[in-house]
């Protein structure tokens, strides 16, 4: 190698100086004496004593290498007389995993045969060494948290994929999984572990015992008096379950937790060890001492600011000791122990790593003097030190190893060749440098120190027994109080720390992007742009790949870290350029979707595929972005899709084809990231079954052409990606749609898009999954409250229950602390203000980004899906995930935002150009839930009127051929507090019953919750709803037509399927009903409840449409829906029926199946169309429904609250058939108010436990309902009071002409016509009074009565 140092030409293997007469030449190189001098400070002897200058040999350039050969020798001389062959120990001097015969089951294991990731059931695999005399120690670093048994086994133990090691005699194991201790039986042992723990496992071979540590802490004996004797040799070994991941230190680097008196199976590099310790020693003499020439003396020097200066001497000095040195840094065991330690020393002097520049010389000592291949391993070797180090370093109150070894990690990146090299080929090929982003959560928080930060915990206390927020507002006391403060500034110190964290991994990122170093290549953002463009391509096209793929908590920390980096370049750039957008003004250009410069691999567009879309819009392209498509190129993207579906095929077919059983399993590459401490990529993949699960997926390339030249990632250049001379670069094709004002850089653009790409990837799923902690801290604070109620209430004399309680009461505290802590660490570095931001950052920017790609007409189609994904899903979770620590309604700008996302809902869940159906149930999802929520159901009412009317009627369109369900909940939801005994949160039966939380996606969950929000309907939407139906005379009919049909089938399925469930349960046999029928047949029911609250709401907006019949198809439409509605009833209402068993039976799974949601629903239809119209409109209802063949009056007898006379003279009278009367209710509201009579209800509308009319626990007086026409009370059982007004106003009406009619249209068919019993308007204080009732809005006789009260009788009306 030849030095370009100091001006001054040397061999890398040859130092001496050429002759004496040339020394004149060279300048700087010093007198012999001093010379001499220099070197013997230098090159000092074992015990560090200079000798005598008189009895020490002159040392100049010419024979320092003899001097240090000599030096050396005797060191490790030394050393090797003390280094003997240890006795105890059998296999290779070099322990790895035996790969080739020491394993079972399917398993993923690293190059360097240390790692492993279980990939069935329950592999198990052993190491290639054993151990029968004499005490060994091993480390294991735990890279997953899950079911793993990990310890010592022998050679004759044979293992399966149900028993592993522990399993089996003289094999024996660790669980920490479980907390037990396994050797064919198990007990309890040890403390759970976490990832990122170490578990140090020990054997005794001369005691016969087996110990376990976990982070050096030694969690005792686990197992004494093991076998031994001749034969008996342990192995370590382990057996873990899928996706499980684990990596192994023998003793191939340093033990992390050495134990005195225990050595490692692997022994360590001793003689090379110290040799470089030696050489090191000799490298800091170099750095102290300096020589002056003038004064022709050595000095000490400041090392902190050591510089090279060009100095020849000290340079030919350096260049012996790397001549020795750079051989040993190629070791891994070296540079852990020697190298990274030493460069760790020079920071721990405090300060700025700018203040260090010292390692920055050392960096460039190293380029100069090693060779290339050298200074290549080296670093690759430090920086999985560093990486590894960091990964598993235990959580320690301030954080100070983590921030130890970022800060060194910062230093060497700050040194621009070393850094483009890592970025080139270490960081995203080598290592998973993600993980240097990642801030791990303790799972013991006592380890952690947390109780020195937070001494005092505190949990809200403000949720009901159902786990729903309490809506009073409770006084907090002055404990509680300061309880909550102190728990707040622990908080506080906390993030403090955790800041001083994540302001380190912001620095690596910002130096990651730097874009200036453009000296001996291209600038590291655009080598950073590529690595991260395939890391992304790695995540979204091996999504069921778990090894591939980047966990989401590492995907959640490095989002937000990238986030702030990327926002810290873009005003950077704001600041130079005015005219360019700032950050809160980002967004992602149309032009990068189908211009082909940014590789989007296989992930969906809004319009189809790719390729098909190029086919079908080449000339939208042409005319509008000016971007021209090869035809030849179509003809080869089709073909190379063609090839694609062929490999996948074949790819599928043979990982489904078993074949012969081997002994040894293939190797190949294999990118892993769950395995090795170091996240490596390259694994072997063992199986005993010899199934090949994987084939390498060809590399996707941007095939498309384009006016200018494309290129693959791989090739791409800073022009390509920027842009020079007229190229526009990533912003090639822009449409006029787009305005020609500058952005910001283009590089940052691309990593904006692959930040989007990345939220849709894992980071959202993440966000929910952490929500959990807050939820266990919900239901232990309600299982405490309600223990120490129970404890306030426990008689004195029991002691027994009052001692258990107080047990109860302490574990459910304990678990508290532990628990409040801990979501005090998860609300710092996920749930904090902050982060909420950031996902804030990200929705606007989804927001304005789709908002510019929908102004350009037919290319909006090129969008891809994720887009439109994650504006839904980041705000749901800013909704749901971050309160109540941080509020949404206290961003900027929140009101405008959920506008402007309302109005891409409103639009574009029909929009024709976006054709995957997943994406179109997400929006229609996503609307349904907006339209739950009061903010955000105002926030649709203030998009543009034309806006609304469009959605109306989209949503108004026939449900034929589309996802109508979703449909028609949206409209329900905008009826619902409107409708006729419709102002429920729950449903009456249902509200002693808790309701199910099930685990599902995002969008769902949302619409899960929103279900149970109080109702808030939209007038405005419905006004629109309802001109929309009466201007157009042809949406009606096709609209309402599909909803009968929808509902025809609905119910139709719902009983037969409730016929199977009966016949199932009557089967003398024990049978159990599939719980997937069950679900099914609850949902057709209330598929068919929500149909009908649809007809209701039609009914009454627009109720021309069935009763006037100058529309063509109303006199249809109208009968129609009465033959459903007889459907229902008579199905619903019979005496002893199917429905009335079904729903006794009680079954889990059809808890909503029940008579009140249903007939109410009927019933405010036929309010609608018999009481609430005019005169004409309610004899042609009448005549209509009575018309109906269907038609049976005791299903309005049934209704109203009547027993068939049949019933009634069969039955013996009983409690709940009693007639009941508001006038023996004694409250305020009933006292000289109208009462209505009810006899023998059928609907609860009363409490008959409490004996206490619900019309009376109402907080709104009777005439409410008069007075908001057709509105029920907000109380769940507000069917109570409409279901008896009903019973009047519909008598009224329906009287005069269902009476007569009746009986005619019953004797005509044979049908025997019993006495009809209605019920009885009673005046003030019982007076019956000849008037109308005082709500009902209409003045029709009122039928004369006997008498009312209790046990009164009902009049007869007359013929």
């Amino acid at each position: 190698m030849t030095s370009r140092g100091a001006g001054t030409a040397f061999s890398r293997k040859n130092y001496r100086l050429s002759t004496e007469p040339e020394k004149s030449k060279v300048t700087g190189i010093v007198n012999s004496r001093l010379l001499n001098d220099y070197l013997h400070r230098v090159f000092t002897n074992a015990d560090g004593n200079q000798p005598a200058a008189a009895y020490r040999k002159h040392l100049t350039f010419q024979n320092l290498q003899e001097h240090l050969d000599r030096l050396l020798a005797e060191e490790s001389g030394s050393e090797d007389s003390r280094d003997q062959v240890a006795e105890g120990r059998l296999g290779p001097s070099t322990v790895v995993l035996d790969h080739t015969s020491g394993f079972e089951g399917l398993l993923l294991v690293d190059d360097d045969l240390l790692g492993v990731i279980g990939h069935s059931n329950f592999g198990s695999i052993r190491a290639t060494t054993c151990v029968y005399k004499g005490k060994w120690i091993y480390e294991v670093l735990i890279s997953s948290q899950g079911l793993m048994q990990i310890g010592w086994c022998t050679l004759n133990c044979r293992f399966n994929q149900e028993e592993g090691v522990g399993d089996t005699p003289d094999s024996y194991a660790y669980d920490g999984n479980r907390v037990r201790k396994w050797n064919v039986t198990t007990t309890n042992y040890g403390k759970s572990w976490a990832a990122g723990d170490i578990v140090s496992c020990l054997i005794d071979l001369d005691e016969g015992t087996i110990a376990f540590c976990l982070n050096g802490i030694s969690l005792g004996t686990a197992f004494d008096n093991i076998t031994r004797g001749a034969g008996m040799a342990y192995f370590p070994a382990i057996s873990l379950s899928f996706k499980e991941s684990v990596a192994f230190n023998f003793g191939s680097r340093p033990l992390r937790y050495p134990v005195e008196g225990y050595r490692p199976l692997q022994d360590p590099p001793v003689a090379d060890l110290v040799k470089a310790r030696k050489l090191l020693g000799y490298l800091k003499n170099v750095i102290h001492i300096g020589i002056d020439v003038t004064e022709g003396k050595l000095v000490e020097k400041d090392t902190s600011m050591w510089q090279l200066q060009g100095e020849p001497t000290v340079l030919i000095t350096l260049a012996h000791i790397f001549n020795y040195f750079s051989p040993l840094m190629c070791k891994v065991y070296l540079v852990e122990d020697v190298l990274m330690t030493f460069l760790l020393s020079i920071l721990e002097r405090g300060g700025a790593v700018e203040a260090h520049p010292l390692i920055q010389q050392l960096l460039d000592l190293m380029w100069l003097l090693m060779e290339e291949y050298e200074v290549h391993e080296c670093l690759k070797q430090l920086l999985m030190s560093l990486l590894r180090a960091y990964r598993f370093s235990p959580i320690i109150p301030d954080l100070g190893l983590q921030i130890h070894y970022l800060r060194l990690t910062i230093a060497v990146l700050k040194h621009e060749k070393s850094r483009k090299y890592l970025l080139s080929n270490v960081l995203f090929d080598v290592l998973r440098s993600v993980v240097f982003f990642y801030i791990k959560s303790p799972l013991r928080v006592e380890e952690a120190g947390l109780q020195e930060l937070i001494p005092t915990t505190w949990w809200p206390n403000r949720f009901t027994k159902e786990g729903k927020e309490s809506k009073e507002v409770k006084e907090e006391s002055a404990e509680e109080r300061l309880r909550r403060r102190a728990y707040e500034r622990g908080c506080q110190r906390l993030k403090k720390r955790i800041e001083v964290v994540e302001g380190l991994q912001v620095q690596i990122l910002k130096l990651l992007l730097n874009n200036e170093d453009r000296g001996g290549g291209e600038a590291s953002r655009y080598i950073f742009l590529n690595k991260f463009r395939k890391f992304l391509q790695e995540n979204a096209s091996n999504r069921g790949n778990l090894t591939v793929l980047c966990p989401p908590e590492y995907m959640v920390c490095f989002l937000h870290r990238l986030i702030a980096a990327l926002r810290f370049f873009w005003d950077g750039h704001k600041a130079k350029t005015p005219a360019a957008l700032s950050s809160e003004e980002a967004y992602v250009p149309p032009q990068l979707f189908y211009n082909g410069k940014v590789d989007y691999f296989d992930l969906q567009r809004l319009g189809g595929l790719l390729s098909h879309l190029k086919k079908t819009l080449k000339d939208d392209l042409a005319a509008k972005a000016n971007v021209l498509i090869d035809p030849a190129e179509l003809q080869a993207v089709t073909m190379d899709d063609l090839d694609e579906d062929e490999e996948s095929a074949t790819s599928a077919a043979q990982s489904q084809r078993p074949s012969a059983a081997l002994a040894i399993g293939g190797a190949l590459a294999r990118p892993g990231w769950l395995s090795s401490p170091t996240l490596g990529r390259a694994n072997r993949f063992l199986s005993t079954a010899a199934v090949s699960l994987m084939n390498p997926r060809r590399p996707l390339g941007t095939l498309e052409k384009i006016k200018v030249r494309t290129l693959s990632v791989e090739q791409r250049t800073e022009e390509d990606i920027e842009g020079s001379h007229g190229n526009e670069g990533l912003l090639l094709g822009r449409p006029p749609e787009e305005p020609d004002q500058p952005i910001t850089e283009n590089s940052l653009l691309e990593i904006l898009d692959g930040i989007v790409m990345m939220y849709n990837l894992s980071v959202h799923q993440q966000l929910g999954k952490m929500v959990g902690v807050s939820d266990d801290v919900n239901e232990y604070a309600m299982a405490l409250k309600d223990t120490e109620e129970k404890i306030s209430r426990c008689p004195k004399r029991r002691r027994d229950i009052h001692e258990e309680l107080l047990k109860s009461q302490k574990v459910f505290s304990e678990k508290l602390n532990h628990l409040s802590r801990r979501l005090a660490w998860i609300n710092v570095t996920i749930y904090s203000k902050e982060k909420m931001q950031d996902v804030y950052w990200l929705l606007r920017v989804c927001i304005r980004t789709i908002e510019h790609g929908d102004r350009t007409g037919s290319l909006f189609a090129f969008m891809p899906e994720f887009y439109l994904s994650v504006a839904m899903n980041s705000y749901s979770a800013l909704k749901n995930y971050f309160s109540p620590v941080n509020s949404m309604e206290e961003l900027p700008g929140y009101e405008e935002t959920l506008m402007r996302l309302a109005a891409i809902l409103a639009k574009h869940f029909a929009d024709s150009r976006i054709v995957g159906t997943d994406i179109r149930d997400s929006l229609m999802q996503a609307l349904a839930s907006y339209v739950c929520y009061p903010h955000s159901l105002r926030a649709v009412e203030r998009i543009p009127e034309e806006q609304r009317i469009s959605m109306m009627k989209n949503l108004l369109a026939p449900y034929e051929q589309r996802p109508w369900a979703q449909t028609n909940w949206i409209l329900v939801r905008l009826w619902r507090g409107c409708g006729f005994g419709y102002r429920y949160t729950r449903l009456p039966h249902l509200l002693k019953t808790k309701p199910e939380d099930a685990s599902l996606p995002s969008l769902q969950r949302d619409l899960s919750v929103a279900s149970f929000q109080k109702p808030c309907p939209s007038t405005l939407l419905q006004q629109h709803m309802a001109d929309l139906l009466r201007s157009d005379r042809d949406l009606a009919p096709s609209f309402l037509n599909s909803v009968l049909n929808q509902l025809n089938w609905a119910f139709s399925e719902f009983i037969g399927m409730i016929q199977e469930i009966q016949q199932a349960a009557e089967r003398l046999e024990r049978n159990f009903v599939d719980s997937r029928q069950l679900k099914v047949c609850a949902t057709c029911f209330d598929l068919s409840v929500s149909l009908l609250r649809v007809l209701e709401m039609t009914v009454t907006l627009a109720p021309e449409i069935f009763l006037d019949w100058n529309r063509p198809s109303s006199e249809l439409l109208l009968r129609r829906l009465a033959q459903l509605l007889n459907q229902v009833l008579n199905r619903v209402t019979a005496e002893r029926n199917l429905f009335d068993r079904v729903v006794n039976l009680r079954l889990p799974g059809l808890e909503s199946v029940d008579h009140y949601p249903i007939l109410v629903a009927v019933t405010g239809i036929l309010v609608r169309l018999l009481v609430d119209t005019d005169v004409q409109g309610a004899e042609r209802a009448t005549a209509v429904l009575l018309a109906d063949p269907c038609f049976q009056l005791r299903s309005i007898q049934y209704l109203l609250g009547h027993a068939e006379p049949s019933a009634l003279a069969a039955a013996a009278p009983a409690t709940d058939k009693r007639h009941f009367s508001l006038h023996t209710c004694k409250c305020q509201h009933c006292v000289g108010s109208w009462a209505v009579l009810i006899t023998r209800p059928r609907l609860p509308w009363w409490d008959r436990d409490a004996g206490v009319c619900i019309p009376c626990d109402m907080s709104q007086p009777s005439s409410a309902w008069g007075q908001a026409s057709m509105a029920p009370t907000l109380s769940p059982s507000s069917g109570t009071w409409d279901g008896a007004v009903f019973s009047a106003c519909f008598w009224q009406q329906f009287c005069p002409f269902v009476v007569p009619s009746a009986r005619l249209a019953a004797s005509s068919m044979g049908i025997p016509v019993p006495a009809t019993r209605v019920s009885v308007l009673a005046g003030p204080q019982g007076s019956h009074s000849p008037h109308a009732h005082p709500v009902c809005p209409h003045r029709h006789r009122v039928h004369q009565c006997r008498g009312a009260g209790e046990g009164g009788q009902d009049a007869e009306p007359p013929e």
